[in-house]
Protein backbone atom coordinates (compact mmCIF):
# COMPACT_ATOMS: atom_id res chain seq x y z
CA UNK A 1 0.00 0.00 0.00
CA UNK A 2 3.14 2.42 0.08
CA UNK A 3 2.33 4.16 -3.48
CA UNK A 4 -0.66 6.23 -1.56
CA UNK A 5 1.49 9.07 -1.84
CA UNK A 6 2.38 8.77 -5.26
CA UNK A 7 -1.61 8.61 -6.12
CA UNK A 8 -2.34 11.57 -3.76
CA UNK A 9 -0.04 13.80 -5.74
CA UNK A 10 -1.50 12.31 -8.70
CA UNK A 11 -5.15 13.19 -7.48
CA UNK A 12 -4.33 16.73 -7.23
CA UNK A 13 -2.16 17.52 -10.25
CA UNK A 14 -5.77 15.85 -12.30
CA UNK A 15 -7.89 18.01 -9.98
CA UNK A 16 -5.81 21.15 -12.22
CA UNK A 17 -4.84 18.72 -15.23
CA UNK A 18 -8.30 17.99 -15.95
CA UNK A 19 -10.22 21.40 -15.63
CA UNK A 20 -12.40 23.47 -17.61
CA UNK A 21 -11.92 25.27 -20.65
CA UNK A 22 -12.89 28.75 -18.66
CA UNK A 23 -9.63 28.94 -17.38
CA UNK A 24 -8.58 32.01 -20.03
CA UNK A 25 -9.26 35.20 -18.97
CA UNK A 26 -10.43 34.30 -15.14
CA UNK A 27 -7.28 35.76 -13.28
CA UNK A 28 -6.67 38.07 -10.57
CA UNK A 29 -3.52 39.86 -11.45
CA UNK A 30 -2.65 41.17 -14.25
CA UNK A 31 0.61 43.96 -14.16
CA UNK A 32 2.27 45.08 -17.28
CA UNK A 33 3.33 43.86 -20.38
CA UNK A 34 5.85 41.23 -20.46
CA UNK A 35 6.99 39.16 -23.20
CA UNK A 36 8.75 36.95 -21.18
CA UNK A 37 7.38 33.64 -20.31
CA UNK A 38 9.98 32.89 -17.44
CA UNK A 39 6.47 33.44 -14.45
CA UNK A 40 4.34 30.93 -16.55
CA UNK A 41 3.51 27.66 -14.69
CA UNK A 42 -0.34 27.38 -16.89
CA UNK A 43 -0.90 27.77 -20.09
CA UNK A 44 -4.30 28.02 -21.77
CA UNK A 45 -4.34 27.71 -25.20
CA UNK A 46 -8.28 27.85 -27.42
CA UNK A 47 -7.86 27.20 -30.76
CA UNK A 48 -10.22 28.51 -34.21
CA UNK A 49 -12.19 25.25 -34.23
CA UNK A 50 -13.28 25.54 -30.81
CA UNK A 51 -14.16 29.50 -30.88
CA UNK A 52 -16.64 27.71 -33.85
CA UNK A 53 -18.20 25.73 -31.24
CA UNK A 54 -18.53 28.44 -28.43
CA UNK A 55 -19.87 30.70 -30.84
CA UNK A 56 -22.64 28.33 -31.33
CA UNK A 57 -25.00 30.07 -28.50
CA UNK A 58 -23.53 33.78 -29.13
CA UNK A 59 -27.01 34.68 -29.94
CA UNK A 60 -28.72 33.47 -27.00
CA UNK A 61 -26.41 36.18 -25.22
CA UNK A 62 -26.61 39.19 -27.82
CA UNK A 63 -30.55 38.24 -27.31
CA UNK A 64 -30.13 39.03 -23.39
CA UNK A 65 -28.19 42.16 -24.07
CA UNK A 66 -30.88 43.83 -25.92
CA UNK A 67 -33.76 42.62 -23.48
CA UNK A 68 -31.16 43.71 -20.65
CA UNK A 69 -30.45 47.07 -22.13
CA UNK A 70 -33.09 50.04 -20.78
CA UNK A 71 -34.39 52.25 -23.81
CA UNK A 72 -34.27 55.77 -22.95
CA UNK A 73 -37.36 58.09 -23.81
CA UNK A 74 -36.93 59.74 -27.34
CA UNK A 75 -38.19 63.62 -27.31
CA UNK A 76 -37.02 66.27 -29.68
CA UNK A 77 -39.09 68.83 -31.58
CA UNK A 78 -39.00 70.15 -35.25
CA UNK A 79 -40.47 73.38 -37.08
CA UNK A 80 -42.43 72.26 -40.25
CA UNK A 81 -43.69 74.22 -42.85
CA UNK A 82 -47.82 74.60 -42.83
CA UNK A 83 -47.99 72.36 -39.34
CA UNK A 84 -45.28 74.43 -37.41
CA UNK A 85 -43.67 73.61 -34.08
CA UNK A 86 -44.14 69.83 -33.97
CA UNK A 87 -43.33 68.17 -30.73
CA UNK A 88 -42.85 64.59 -29.95
CA UNK A 89 -41.56 61.71 -27.58
CA UNK A 90 -41.67 57.97 -27.97
CA UNK A 91 -42.44 56.68 -24.18
CA UNK A 92 -41.98 53.30 -22.56
CA UNK A 93 -39.90 51.66 -25.29
CA UNK A 94 -39.78 47.60 -24.93
CA UNK A 95 -38.91 45.03 -27.08
CA UNK A 96 -40.37 42.03 -28.30
CA UNK A 97 -40.19 39.44 -31.42
CA UNK A 98 -36.18 39.04 -31.03
CA UNK A 99 -34.60 36.91 -33.15
CA UNK A 100 -31.05 36.34 -34.60
CA UNK A 101 -30.32 34.77 -37.92
CA UNK A 102 -27.09 33.77 -37.48
CA UNK A 103 -22.99 34.74 -36.04
CA UNK A 104 -19.86 34.70 -37.15
CA UNK A 105 -16.07 35.02 -35.28
CA UNK A 106 -13.06 35.51 -36.22
CA UNK A 107 -9.71 36.05 -34.63
CA UNK A 108 -7.29 39.57 -35.57
CA UNK A 109 -3.80 38.35 -35.06
CA UNK A 110 -2.57 40.83 -31.98
CA UNK A 111 -5.95 42.42 -32.24
CA UNK A 112 -9.55 41.30 -31.37
CA UNK A 113 -11.75 38.48 -31.63
CA UNK A 114 -14.40 39.98 -34.22
CA UNK A 115 -17.95 38.59 -33.73
CA UNK A 116 -20.15 39.14 -36.84
CA UNK A 117 -24.43 38.77 -36.06
CA UNK A 118 -26.61 38.99 -39.15
CA UNK A 119 -29.90 39.89 -39.25
CA UNK A 120 -31.07 41.08 -35.94
CA UNK A 121 -35.23 41.23 -36.01
CA UNK A 122 -36.76 43.23 -33.42
CA UNK A 123 -39.95 45.25 -32.77
CA UNK A 124 -39.66 48.18 -30.66
CA UNK A 125 -43.32 49.01 -28.86
CA UNK A 126 -44.34 51.88 -26.73
CA UNK A 127 -46.65 54.81 -26.76
CA UNK A 128 -45.91 58.26 -29.31
CA UNK A 129 -47.45 61.34 -28.09
CA UNK A 130 -46.73 64.04 -30.59
CA UNK A 131 -48.00 67.62 -30.96
CA UNK A 132 -48.15 70.53 -32.96
CA UNK A 133 -48.56 74.13 -32.81
CA UNK A 134 -49.77 75.72 -36.48
CA UNK A 135 -51.11 79.16 -37.78
CA UNK A 136 -54.80 80.12 -37.28
CA UNK A 137 -54.89 78.78 -34.09
CA UNK A 138 -54.00 75.20 -35.07
CA UNK A 139 -53.16 72.78 -31.98
CA UNK A 140 -53.21 69.28 -31.84
CA UNK A 141 -52.46 66.88 -29.01
CA UNK A 142 -52.50 63.08 -29.48
CA UNK A 143 -50.83 59.58 -28.07
CA UNK A 144 -50.90 56.65 -29.81
CA UNK A 145 -49.36 53.35 -29.64
CA UNK A 146 -46.34 52.71 -31.84
CA UNK A 147 -44.43 49.94 -33.39
CA UNK A 148 -41.02 50.44 -34.66
CA UNK A 149 -40.11 47.10 -37.21
CA UNK A 150 -35.85 47.36 -37.85
CA UNK A 151 -33.94 44.76 -39.14
CA UNK A 152 -29.96 45.01 -37.94
CA UNK A 153 -26.40 43.93 -38.39
CA UNK A 154 -23.95 43.81 -35.59
CA UNK A 155 -20.31 44.12 -35.36
CA UNK A 156 -18.58 43.30 -31.69
CA UNK A 157 -14.42 43.74 -32.12
CA UNK A 158 -13.42 42.74 -28.60
CA UNK A 159 -10.10 43.24 -27.13
CA UNK A 160 -8.87 41.19 -24.13
CA UNK A 161 -7.10 44.15 -22.03
CA UNK A 162 -5.71 44.82 -18.45
CA UNK A 163 -7.46 46.82 -16.07
CA UNK A 164 -7.59 47.12 -12.62
CA UNK A 165 -5.83 43.89 -11.54
CA UNK A 166 -8.24 42.09 -13.97
CA UNK A 167 -8.53 40.58 -17.54
CA UNK A 168 -11.21 43.30 -19.09
CA UNK A 169 -13.24 42.15 -22.40
CA UNK A 170 -13.26 45.56 -23.73
CA UNK A 171 -15.82 45.68 -26.67
CA UNK A 172 -16.06 49.61 -26.96
CA UNK A 173 -15.18 48.58 -30.55
CA UNK A 174 -19.01 47.90 -31.52
CA UNK A 175 -21.49 49.20 -33.73
CA UNK A 176 -24.90 48.57 -35.22
CA UNK A 177 -25.89 48.63 -39.18
CA UNK A 178 -29.71 48.67 -40.07
CA UNK A 179 -30.95 47.11 -42.86
CA UNK A 180 -34.37 48.40 -41.96
CA UNK A 181 -36.18 50.61 -39.75
CA UNK A 182 -40.40 51.09 -40.10
CA UNK A 183 -42.59 53.40 -37.41
CA UNK A 184 -46.16 51.81 -37.26
CA UNK A 185 -49.30 53.53 -35.73
CA UNK A 186 -51.79 51.79 -34.22
CA UNK A 187 -50.85 48.61 -35.50
CA UNK A 188 -51.00 49.90 -39.39
CA UNK A 189 -48.75 48.71 -41.75
CA UNK A 190 -49.35 50.91 -44.84
CA UNK A 191 -47.10 53.92 -43.55
CA UNK A 192 -49.04 57.21 -43.71
CA UNK A 193 -47.96 60.66 -43.93
CA UNK A 194 -47.74 60.90 -40.00
CA UNK A 195 -45.78 57.50 -39.93
CA UNK A 196 -43.33 58.88 -42.26
CA UNK A 197 -43.00 62.03 -41.13
CA UNK A 198 -41.98 61.18 -37.18
CA UNK A 199 -39.90 57.73 -39.03
CA UNK A 200 -38.04 60.68 -40.60
CA UNK A 201 -37.71 62.34 -37.20
CA UNK A 202 -37.31 60.05 -35.21
CA UNK A 203 -34.63 57.32 -37.35
CA UNK A 204 -31.65 58.90 -36.61
CA UNK A 205 -31.68 59.48 -32.91
CA UNK A 206 -33.20 56.08 -32.45
CA UNK A 207 -30.07 54.32 -34.35
CA UNK A 208 -27.75 56.34 -31.60
CA UNK A 209 -30.33 54.88 -28.89
CA UNK A 210 -29.96 51.62 -30.18
CA UNK A 211 -26.23 51.30 -30.47
CA UNK A 212 -25.36 52.99 -27.26
CA UNK A 213 -27.51 51.05 -25.01
CA UNK A 214 -26.88 47.52 -26.81
CA UNK A 215 -23.01 47.93 -26.39
CA UNK A 216 -22.91 49.24 -23.60
CA UNK A 217 -25.02 46.18 -22.31
CA UNK A 218 -23.00 43.59 -24.32
CA UNK A 219 -19.70 45.47 -22.44
CA UNK A 220 -21.48 44.65 -18.58
CA UNK A 221 -22.21 40.87 -20.14
CA UNK A 222 -18.83 40.21 -21.32
CA UNK A 223 -17.29 41.59 -17.97
CA UNK A 224 -20.09 40.00 -15.55
CA UNK A 225 -19.27 36.30 -17.36
CA UNK A 226 -15.49 37.22 -17.20
CA UNK A 227 -16.30 37.20 -12.93
CA UNK A 228 -18.67 33.99 -13.84
CA UNK A 229 -16.43 32.18 -15.42
CA UNK A 230 -13.55 33.34 -13.02
CA UNK A 231 -15.67 32.16 -9.64
CA UNK A 232 -16.19 28.52 -11.89
CA UNK A 233 -12.49 28.53 -12.61
CA UNK A 234 -11.55 29.02 -8.86
CA UNK A 235 -13.86 26.82 -7.29
CA UNK A 236 -12.42 23.75 -9.55
CA UNK A 237 -9.08 24.82 -8.60
CA UNK A 238 -9.82 25.29 -4.69
CA UNK A 239 -10.05 21.91 -2.32
CA UNK A 240 -9.93 23.38 1.62
CA UNK A 241 -7.20 25.06 1.80
CA UNK A 242 -5.12 23.65 -1.13
CA UNK A 243 -5.85 26.49 -4.16
CA UNK A 244 -3.84 27.75 -7.01
CA UNK A 245 -3.12 31.34 -7.85
CA UNK A 246 -3.69 31.93 -11.89
CA UNK A 247 -3.12 35.39 -12.37
CA UNK A 248 -2.10 36.37 -15.48
CA UNK A 249 1.61 36.82 -16.25
CA UNK A 250 1.58 38.94 -19.36
CA UNK A 251 -1.47 40.42 -21.20
CA UNK A 252 -3.53 37.39 -23.72
CA UNK A 253 -2.35 36.83 -27.03
CA UNK A 254 -4.85 36.78 -29.88
CA UNK A 255 -3.20 34.97 -32.94
CA UNK A 256 -4.59 33.94 -36.49
CA UNK A 257 -5.30 30.59 -35.67
CA UNK A 258 -5.70 30.48 -31.13
CA UNK A 259 -5.99 32.53 -28.08
CA UNK A 260 -3.42 31.84 -24.98
CA UNK A 261 -3.85 33.09 -21.67
CA UNK A 262 -0.43 32.55 -19.43
CA UNK A 263 -0.62 31.91 -15.39
CA UNK A 264 1.33 31.64 -12.80
CA UNK A 265 -0.23 28.55 -11.51
CA UNK A 266 1.22 28.99 -8.09
CA UNK A 267 0.61 27.11 -4.78
CA UNK A 268 -1.85 29.11 -2.32
CA UNK A 269 -1.92 26.79 0.80
CA UNK A 270 -3.78 28.47 4.16
CA UNK A 271 -3.07 32.34 2.94
CA UNK A 272 0.74 31.49 1.41
CA UNK A 273 2.48 31.40 -1.72
CA UNK A 274 5.00 29.25 -3.15
CA UNK A 275 7.56 30.63 -5.84
CA UNK A 276 8.12 28.48 -9.18
CA UNK A 277 11.60 28.55 -10.46
CA UNK A 278 11.53 30.01 -14.33
CA UNK A 279 9.30 28.22 -16.70
CA UNK A 280 10.39 26.50 -19.91
CA UNK A 281 7.56 27.28 -21.84
CA UNK A 282 7.50 28.51 -25.66
CA UNK A 283 4.59 28.71 -27.86
CA UNK A 284 6.40 25.83 -29.88
CA UNK A 285 5.05 23.10 -27.33
CA UNK A 286 1.42 23.45 -27.96
CA UNK A 287 -0.32 22.71 -31.76
CA UNK A 288 -3.36 24.16 -32.98
CA UNK A 289 -4.72 20.67 -34.17
CA UNK A 290 -7.07 20.12 -31.23
CA UNK A 291 -9.81 22.74 -29.29
CA UNK A 292 -8.37 23.05 -26.33
CA UNK A 293 -4.58 22.75 -25.04
CA UNK A 294 -3.40 23.04 -21.38
CA UNK A 295 0.07 23.39 -20.43
CA UNK A 296 1.56 22.71 -16.78
CA UNK A 297 4.84 23.03 -15.73
CA UNK A 298 5.83 19.70 -13.40
CA UNK A 299 6.42 22.14 -11.05
CA UNK A 300 3.04 23.34 -10.37
CA UNK A 301 2.39 19.61 -9.98
CA UNK A 302 5.21 19.26 -7.28
CA UNK A 303 3.93 22.49 -5.19
CA UNK A 304 0.37 20.67 -5.26
CA UNK A 305 1.74 17.37 -4.14
CA UNK A 306 3.74 19.31 -1.23
CA UNK A 307 0.57 21.11 -0.24
CA UNK A 308 -1.56 17.87 0.01
CA UNK A 309 1.29 16.39 1.90
CA UNK A 310 1.43 19.63 4.53
CA UNK A 311 -2.32 18.74 4.15
CA UNK A 312 -2.16 15.53 5.84
CA UNK A 313 -3.66 13.67 2.86
CA UNK A 314 -1.27 11.24 1.74
CA UNK A 315 -2.09 8.56 3.97
CA UNK A 316 -4.43 6.06 4.35
CA UNK A 317 -5.64 3.50 7.04
CA UNK A 318 -6.53 0.02 6.28
CA UNK A 319 -8.66 -2.60 8.65
CA UNK A 320 -6.58 -5.80 9.47
CA UNK A 321 -9.53 -7.60 7.99
CA UNK A 322 -8.82 -5.19 4.69
CA UNK A 323 -5.63 -5.67 4.54
CA UNK A 324 -5.64 -9.67 4.97
CA UNK A 325 -8.28 -9.59 2.22
CA UNK A 326 -6.02 -7.65 -0.43
CA UNK A 327 -3.13 -10.66 0.91
CA UNK A 328 -5.21 -13.49 -0.24
CA UNK A 329 -6.35 -11.38 -3.72
CA UNK A 330 -2.65 -11.52 -4.60
CA UNK A 331 -1.58 -15.30 -2.78
CA UNK A 332 0.55 -13.46 -0.38
CA UNK A 333 -1.63 -15.12 2.47
CA UNK A 334 0.77 -18.43 2.39
CA UNK A 335 3.73 -16.68 4.09
CA UNK A 336 2.24 -17.67 7.30
CA UNK A 337 5.27 -17.71 9.24
CA UNK A 338 6.67 -13.85 8.11
CA UNK A 339 2.97 -12.79 8.72
CA UNK A 340 2.76 -14.12 12.32
CA UNK A 341 6.15 -12.72 12.94
CA UNK A 342 5.29 -9.35 11.59
CA UNK A 343 1.63 -9.53 13.58
CA UNK A 344 3.22 -10.55 16.52
CA UNK A 345 0.90 -13.69 16.24
CA UNK A 346 -1.83 -11.05 16.63
CA UNK A 347 -5.21 -11.92 14.68
CA UNK A 348 -5.34 -9.63 11.76
CA UNK A 349 -8.91 -8.49 13.23
CA UNK A 350 -7.27 -7.08 16.00
CA UNK A 351 -4.78 -4.78 14.19
CA UNK A 352 -4.83 -2.40 11.48
CA UNK A 353 -2.29 -0.83 8.95
CA UNK A 354 -1.47 2.31 8.40
CA UNK A 355 0.44 3.99 5.16
CA UNK A 356 1.66 7.23 5.27
CA UNK A 357 4.46 9.76 3.15
CA UNK A 358 7.18 10.86 5.04
CA UNK A 359 8.15 13.51 2.73
CA UNK A 360 6.38 15.78 0.09
CA UNK A 361 6.37 13.44 -3.31
CA UNK A 362 8.08 14.99 -5.89
CA UNK A 363 6.53 14.97 -9.56
CA UNK A 364 9.10 14.78 -12.36
CA UNK A 365 7.55 15.03 -16.21
CA UNK A 366 9.29 12.90 -18.80
CA UNK A 367 7.99 10.91 -22.17
CA UNK A 368 8.22 7.99 -20.64
CA UNK A 369 5.16 9.50 -18.18
CA UNK A 370 4.86 10.94 -15.19
CA UNK A 371 7.24 10.03 -13.02
CA UNK A 372 6.67 10.47 -8.77
CA UNK A 373 9.19 10.31 -5.87
CA UNK A 374 8.29 9.72 -2.63
CA UNK A 375 9.04 8.21 0.27
CA UNK A 376 6.31 5.90 2.90
CA UNK A 377 5.94 4.79 5.89
CA UNK A 378 3.93 1.76 6.84
CA UNK A 379 2.63 0.89 10.18
CA UNK A 380 0.97 -2.64 11.63
CA UNK A 381 -1.04 -1.59 14.83
CA UNK A 382 -2.11 -4.05 17.28
CA UNK A 383 -5.61 -2.74 18.60
CA UNK A 384 -6.38 -3.44 22.79
CA UNK A 385 -9.50 -2.72 24.76
CA UNK A 386 -8.26 -1.40 27.71
CA UNK A 387 -5.62 1.12 25.80
CA UNK A 388 -4.12 2.67 22.71
CA UNK A 389 -3.09 0.65 19.88
CA UNK A 390 0.66 -0.39 19.80
CA UNK A 391 2.96 -0.36 16.79
CA UNK A 392 4.29 -4.27 16.41
CA UNK A 393 5.81 -3.63 13.22
CA UNK A 394 6.68 -0.61 10.43
CA UNK A 395 9.06 -0.28 7.58
CA UNK A 396 10.43 2.30 5.52
CA UNK A 397 10.75 2.76 1.53
CA UNK A 398 11.89 5.22 -1.07
CA UNK A 399 9.64 4.31 -4.00
CA UNK A 400 9.66 5.45 -7.61
CA UNK A 401 6.83 5.02 -10.16
CA UNK A 402 5.96 5.92 -13.85
CA UNK A 403 2.10 6.73 -14.12
CA UNK A 404 0.31 7.35 -17.53
CA UNK A 405 -2.83 9.13 -16.65
CA UNK A 406 -6.13 9.09 -19.47
CA UNK A 407 -9.98 9.66 -18.99
CA UNK A 408 -12.28 7.68 -20.81
CA UNK A 409 -16.27 7.69 -20.50
CA UNK A 410 -15.92 10.22 -17.90
CA UNK A 411 -13.44 8.19 -15.87
CA UNK A 412 -10.01 8.62 -15.04
CA UNK A 413 -7.46 5.65 -15.66
CA UNK A 414 -4.24 5.40 -14.26
CA UNK A 415 -1.31 3.00 -15.81
CA UNK A 416 1.58 1.57 -13.94
CA UNK A 417 3.99 1.62 -16.12
CA UNK A 418 7.19 1.36 -14.20
CA UNK A 419 8.62 1.10 -10.52
CA UNK A 420 11.38 0.59 -8.42
CA UNK A 421 11.36 0.04 -4.75
CA UNK A 422 14.32 0.74 -2.21
CA UNK A 423 13.93 -0.65 1.13
CA UNK A 424 15.12 1.66 3.50
CA UNK A 425 14.23 -0.79 7.29
CA UNK A 426 12.30 -2.03 9.04
CA UNK A 427 11.35 -2.34 12.96
CA UNK A 428 9.90 -5.00 15.06
CA UNK A 429 8.82 -4.95 18.25
CA UNK A 430 10.12 -8.10 18.93
CA UNK A 431 14.11 -9.76 18.40
CA UNK A 432 14.02 -11.42 14.97
CA UNK A 433 16.70 -13.68 14.21
CA UNK A 434 18.75 -12.86 10.60
CA UNK A 435 17.15 -14.85 8.90
CA UNK A 436 13.81 -13.98 9.82
CA UNK A 437 15.01 -10.54 8.79
CA UNK A 438 16.25 -11.48 4.96
CA UNK A 439 12.98 -13.11 4.89
CA UNK A 440 11.32 -10.26 5.52
CA UNK A 441 12.78 -7.78 3.92
CA UNK A 442 12.10 -9.64 0.65
CA UNK A 443 8.77 -10.60 1.57
CA UNK A 444 8.11 -6.68 1.81
CA UNK A 445 9.26 -5.63 -1.72
CA UNK A 446 6.77 -8.29 -2.84
CA UNK A 447 4.01 -7.01 -0.69
CA UNK A 448 4.87 -3.44 -2.36
CA UNK A 449 5.06 -4.36 -5.60
CA UNK A 450 1.83 -6.98 -6.00
CA UNK A 451 -0.39 -5.19 -3.67
CA UNK A 452 0.77 -1.66 -2.29
CA UNK A 453 0.51 0.35 -5.86
CA UNK A 454 -1.59 -2.14 -8.31
CA UNK A 455 -4.39 -1.85 -5.31
CA UNK A 456 -3.96 1.97 -4.42
CA UNK A 457 -3.97 2.62 -8.12
CA UNK A 458 -7.43 0.89 -8.54
CA UNK A 459 -8.76 2.23 -5.27
CA UNK A 460 -7.76 5.60 -5.94
CA UNK A 461 -9.21 5.53 -9.74
CA UNK A 462 -13.23 5.67 -8.40
CA UNK A 463 -12.27 7.69 -6.03
CA UNK A 464 -10.35 10.40 -8.25
CA UNK A 465 -13.14 10.27 -10.61
CA UNK A 466 -15.91 10.87 -7.96
CA UNK A 467 -14.07 14.03 -6.79
CA UNK A 468 -13.22 15.51 -10.31
CA UNK A 469 -16.90 14.80 -10.90
CA UNK A 470 -18.17 16.38 -7.56
CA UNK A 471 -16.23 19.54 -9.45
CA UNK A 472 -18.58 19.41 -12.78
CA UNK A 473 -16.22 17.67 -14.74
CA UNK A 474 -18.48 15.00 -16.28
CA UNK A 475 -21.19 17.99 -17.38
CA UNK A 476 -18.92 18.92 -20.13
CA UNK A 477 -18.66 16.57 -23.62
CA UNK A 478 -14.79 15.85 -23.41
CA UNK A 479 -13.94 14.25 -26.56
CA UNK A 480 -11.08 12.61 -27.29
CA UNK A 481 -8.55 14.06 -24.26
CA UNK A 482 -5.07 13.30 -24.37
CA UNK A 483 -2.71 13.81 -21.66
CA UNK A 484 0.93 14.04 -22.97
CA UNK A 485 4.04 14.21 -20.55
CA UNK A 486 7.44 15.30 -21.98
CA UNK A 487 10.46 16.82 -19.83
CA UNK A 488 9.47 19.56 -17.61
CA UNK A 489 5.69 19.87 -18.09
CA UNK A 490 2.31 18.15 -18.82
CA UNK A 491 -0.18 19.00 -22.08
CA UNK A 492 -3.72 17.90 -21.80
CA UNK A 493 -5.14 18.85 -25.07
CA UNK A 494 -9.25 17.46 -26.37
CA UNK A 495 -12.14 18.61 -28.45
CA UNK A 496 -15.04 19.57 -26.69
CA UNK A 497 -18.79 20.04 -27.24
CA UNK A 498 -20.51 23.40 -26.26
CA UNK A 499 -20.66 23.23 -22.51
CA UNK A 500 -24.58 24.04 -22.76
CA UNK A 501 -24.60 23.59 -18.70
CA UNK A 502 -22.07 26.67 -18.02
CA UNK A 503 -24.45 28.89 -20.62
CA UNK A 504 -27.28 27.72 -18.80
CA UNK A 505 -25.95 28.52 -15.46
CA UNK A 506 -24.59 32.08 -16.79
CA UNK A 507 -27.95 33.28 -18.53
CA UNK A 508 -29.63 32.30 -14.44
CA UNK A 509 -27.43 34.68 -13.17
CA UNK A 510 -28.27 37.75 -15.53
CA UNK A 511 -32.46 37.53 -15.14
Amino acid sequence: MTNHSLLGAQRTMLVVVLFSLALLGTTEACKGHSTSFTQTGIVCRITRPATLVLNQETTKVIQRAFQRATYPDIKGEKIMFLLGKVSYGLHNIQISNLSIASSQVDLKKDKSIDIAIQNVSVIFKGTLQYGYHGGWLLRVQQSVDFEIDTSINLQINTRLTCDGGRVQADTSDCYLSFHKLALHLHGEKQPGWLEQLFTDFISFTMKLILKGQVCKEINVLANIMADFVQKKAALFLTDGDIGLDISLTRAPAIKDNYLESHHKGVLTYKNQSSILPDSTYNPSLLGDSRMLYFWFSDKVLSSLAKAAFLDKRLMLTLTGDEFKALLQDKGLDTNQDILREIFQHSSFSDSQVEVRSLTAPQIICQPEGTTVKSSVSVEIRLLHQDRAPTVAFSFEEDIVTVIQASYEDKKLILDLSDFQIHHKSFHSASTLCKQSQESIQEFLKTLTAMVGIPVVISWLEPALTTLLNSKGLDLFDIINPEIITNKGYLVLQMDFGFPQHLLEDFLQTII
